[in-house]
């Protein structure tokens, strides 16, 4: 019964990364704000889930996986409840941002199955995790659509879902628990919050401020003086919030780059296509997420037969096929005029794209690495495909409000081909065995 809930769990913690994807017209209507605006609303999801994912999962470490999964469900249905009674973008973006605790919940719930199951089902059981990922991604544009686009009845429906899930751990699932050593890096946490958030506030409001305006530049001076004192503090603290030799190694750096642009690239594509369906072709919420229903339902399947595929490719050459197909569905729909034909026919091949790239992106992201920085490598892939998503939101409505959807979508083809052709330099990278990683 663990399993099954930790699953549910990660379906409905991940519900919370698009749901808002379908809602972003009506909420402009609502709060008469600007594109650039409330795609906010999915950005500080996003956002917060960047920081929550090495934030919690090291907090896990020193007290307990099952405690910081329960505090993240708790977390996401207060800010479901929050952003349902939200009649002001502000109230919206705090509750979205609780929402974004979530995130940590699929890396949280592996270190759990990783004590739940021998070691011969281990495999099986990750897999059916991953799984419900998409599941969830997939299931967040349904829901919106099911419930009519009303953004109180979709929060109201994450909380009782939360809710529920955190009855179902709480009562099934338990953990043996060594207490690690050590102390959270807080202060990493605060500072790459605030760089990450100074950077994508200058992109979504530069056309507006103008790119030469002191706001503008002052935002990217802030983010670029940010992540210095973020990457030199890193160096020298113990327990560092992300490892930034990891980062540069050789042996991650291409799975690095390429998850970042995998996430820029679909969540720039599906925002995208929500906006074109719903102004240009008039559809509804639930016609929107049709649209998307076969994105939905191949990342799904072609996860699932990722893993017979692995045994005969090798995963940076399934990241590489994967994001070149991402790549050509986008390039589709920025040549195309985005008739509910193109729509249908970019969504199949979006959704074959990301189902084995995303599959095959964690293999390749610590297939090189010694044993004991498996962890780190998994939760640093992870978080920089979320960081990745979070740049689509504020990047996404920038270039819409500028140029267009033809532009939008030029955006994330590019950033298709960019993972595709890291993931090619991947293997040449880890062709030679790799020394061992100097510690942070």
């Amino acid at each position: 019964m663990a399993i099954p809930a930790l699953a549910f769990a990660v379906a409905v913690g991940s519900l919370q990364m698009t749901v808002v994807v379908p809602l972003l017209p009506g909420l402009e209507r609502l709060l008469h704000a600007p594109p650039t605006t409330v795609s906010w609303a999915l950005t500080a999801g996003m956002l917060s889930g960047a920081v929550s994912i090495p934030l919690l999962a090291r907090l896990g470490d020193m007290y307990g996986r099952r405690t910081m999964a329960l505090l993240t469900l708790a977390l996401l249905a207060a800010g479901s409840v929050l952003s349902a009674i939200a009649d002001q973008l502000p109230l919206l973006l705090a509750g979205r941002v609780l929402q974004g605790a979530a995130a940590p919940l699929l890396p949280l719930s592996m270190g759990l199955v990783r004590q739940l199951v021998p070691p011969d089902r281990l495999p099986a059981a990750i897999g059916v995790l991953s799984a419900t990922l998409g599941v969830g991604c997939g299931g967040g544009l349904i829901m919106a659509g099911l419930l009519e686009g009303d953004h109180r009845a979709v929060f109201w429906a994450q909380a009782a879902l939360a809710a529920l899930s955190l009855l179902l751990v709480a009562a099934v699932v338990r953990e043996r628990h060594a207490r690690a050593p050590g102390r959270p890096d807080l202060a990493g946490a605060a500072l790459v919050a605030l760089w990450l958030g100074c950077l994508l506030l200058a992109v979504s409001k530069g056309a507006a401020w103008g790119w030469t305006s002191p706001a503008t530049l002052g935002l990217f001076a802030a983010a670029v003086a940010g992540a210095a004192v973020w990457a030199v503090t890193a160096r020298r603290t113990p327990h560092p919030l992300i490892e930034i030799p990891m980062l540069l190694h050789r042996a991650t750096v291409g799975a690095t780059v390429a998850s970042f642009l995998m996430g820029l690239a679909l969540f720039t594509a599906i925002t995208t296509v929500s906006a074109v369906a719903q102004g240009r072709l008039g559809a509804s919420v639930l016609q929107v997420g049709l649209y998307l229903l076969p994105t939905t339902l191949l990342m799904l399947v072609t996860s699932v037969l990722a893993g017979p595929l692995m045994r005969r490719y090798t995963a940076s050459a399934l990241v590489a096929a994967g994001s070149a197909l991402v790549s050509a569905s986008a390039l589709w729909l920025a040549l195309s005029d985005s008739s509910p034909m193109d729509l249908y026919g970019a969504a199949t091949v979006l959704g074959l794209g990301t189902g084995l790239g995303y599959a095959a992106l964690g293999t390749m992201a610590v297939e090189h690495v010694e044993p004991a920085k498996t962890a780190a490598a998994g939760g640093i892939n992870a978080l920089v495909r979320i960081a990745g998503s979070s740049v689509a939101g504020a990047v996404g409505a920038a270039v819409l409000d500028a140029g267009g959807p033809a532009w939008t979508f030029g955006v994330a083809a590019a950033a298709g081909l960019l993972a595709a052709l890291f993931a090619t330099a991947h293997t040449r990278l880890t062709h030679t065995p790799t020394r061992e990683m100097e510690p942070a």
